[in-house]
């Protein structure tokens, strides 16, 4: 007697929300921890920004939204509000230190270039 064979999709299939690294996760945290508050998310949000490309808004909240996506790293909530969330599902916010560089970066495979008059997804 024969089974069928299962077969296992080895697609990946891609993230559906901000990815946030370890490094900025405990940067984050950090920052949380300087508030002196424990209601804190980190809130990104994105919005045209006309020639210049997209802008991009991180900022701590304390708020829950209709359709908001929230993502839990390691003790630290990414919220992404629903209109959002399509321009960054896949982003990689990470954080540098460095003498040539400090601050949060944000890497969006979403973003088709960075100059297009209001518009910069394909």
């Amino acid at each position: 007697m024969t089974t069928p064979a299962q077969t296992e999709s080895t697609e990946a299939k891609a993230p559906t929300t901000v990815v946030l690294t370890d490094v900025a996760a405990q940067k984050v945290k950090a920052l949380i921890e300087q508030e002196g508050r424990d209601d804190l998310r980190l809130r990104v949000a994105v919005q045209p920004g006309g020639c210049s490309g997209l802008r991009y808004q991180l900022f701590f909240d304390e708020r829950s939204l209709d359709g908001d996506v929230v993502t839990d790293y390691d003790g630290v909530e990414v919220v992404v509000d629903r209109m959002s969330a399509p321009y960054l599902a896949g982003a990689t916010i990470d954080f540098a230190d460095r003498i040539d560089a400090q601050g949060f970066t944000i890497d969006n495979p979403n973003a088709g270039s960075s100059c297009a008059c209001g518009d910069s997804f394909s």
